[in-house]
């Protein structure tokens, strides 16, 4: 069980990072099951709300106006601003929130705000996610359907330079099939609770 010893402000913050159309969302939801002891955290986002999305579940979307004032008001842990428009950033309230509850923040950023986090947040674990090859990256955003032709382009672009900073993180899964991309990050979240006290007893009936 969890010690009860374990203070809000030593729950570690995993933050998981890397290109557009990598899998991040996919590895995520795999192993989010698996560990109780964890809570994705919600972002605040300018883009629009897209069909099915609800406020507070996939983000907390907000103004352009509304995201200039928290920003002024020192509320973002880290922010991105996009060059195809949008703005999106973790809100220092989320992660409270979270460890408040008596778990650790599982933050899915960009690597920019990835970088911002390890540097603000000493109990901090990265993880940078990379498809096999730019190709794949490629093949599956464009597979994906969700952005314009010209975003794409933008995010390929972007990619490149993503790339080249995988060695600014404590982790690098190569998402060449999701299930083994998957054990590789729950073994990694496990250890970094584990590392605090805060790993609850897995269930022997589970394949994790």
């Amino acid at each position: 069980m969890a010690s009860s010893t374990v203070s809000h402000s030593s729950l570690p913050v995993i933050v998981v990072t890397g290109t557009s159309g990598a899998g991040k969302g996919t590895l995520e939801r795999a192993i989010l099951p698996h560990l109780p002891e964890v809570e994705l955290a919600v972002s605040a986002t300018t883009r629009e709300r897209r069909a099915g999305e609800e406020h507070g579940r996939e983000y907390y979307f907000v103004s352009e106006e509304e995201f200039e004032r928290m920003l002024e008001e020192g509320r973002f842990l880290e922010h991105v601003d996009f060059p195809w428009g949008q703005h999106v950033g973790t809100l220092w309230s989320e992660i409270e929130r979270i460890r408040a509850a008596g778990k650790a923040p599982l933050l899915d950023l960009e690597t920019d705000g990835a970088i911002a986090v390890r540097d603000s947040i000493e109990r901090s674990v990265t993880v940078f996610v990379r498809a096999p090859t730019f190709a794949e990256l490629e093949r599956r955003l464009r597979a994906r359907a969700t952005e314009s032709g010209g975003e794409i382009e933008k995010r390929l672009e972007r990619a490149k330079e993503q790339l080249a900073q995988a060695d600014e993180f404590d982790h690098v899964i190569v998402n060449d099939d999701a299930v083994r991309a998957a054990d590789e990050l729950l073994a990694i979240v496990r250890a970094a609770l584990r590392d605090v006290g805060t790993i609850r007893r897995r269930d022997p009936s589970t394949h994790r």
